[in-house]
């Protein structure tokens, strides 16, 4: 596979640190500078687990905000419950006397 060319400027200082790591690995300074490239574009195994936890905190939000709703949907059922029990109740009759 036939690799593309790429010119970049780097900073003297830069350029000296690229320089001695190529040095110390003994290879050239294009296979230093592609590694490092290609570290830098890769997701490292930090930000997998930062997708992950952000997408079950997703979930975990979801799941609350349905079970609040489901919660406000039984309150109001039982309030709309007792007031028609309430209002069919015969005056004057406790519930524990009719059973």
């Amino acid at each position: 596979m036939k690799k593309a060319r790429l010119s970049v400027y780097l900073d003297p200082e830069m350029m000296t640190q690229l320089s001695q790591l190529a040095d110390q690995k003994q290879q050239p300074k294009s296979l230093v500078a592609e590694a490092a490239i290609t570290s830098f574009l890769t997701p490292d195994d930090a930000d997998r687990r930062e997708a992950a936890m952000a997408r079950r905190l997703d979930r975990l939000t979801r799941q609350g905000e349905r079970l609040e709703r489901d919660l406000w949907i039984a309150a109001e059922t039982l309030a709309l419950f007792i007031r028609f029990w309430l209002t069919v109740r015969p005056k004057g009759v406790s519930a524990s006397t009719r059973f």
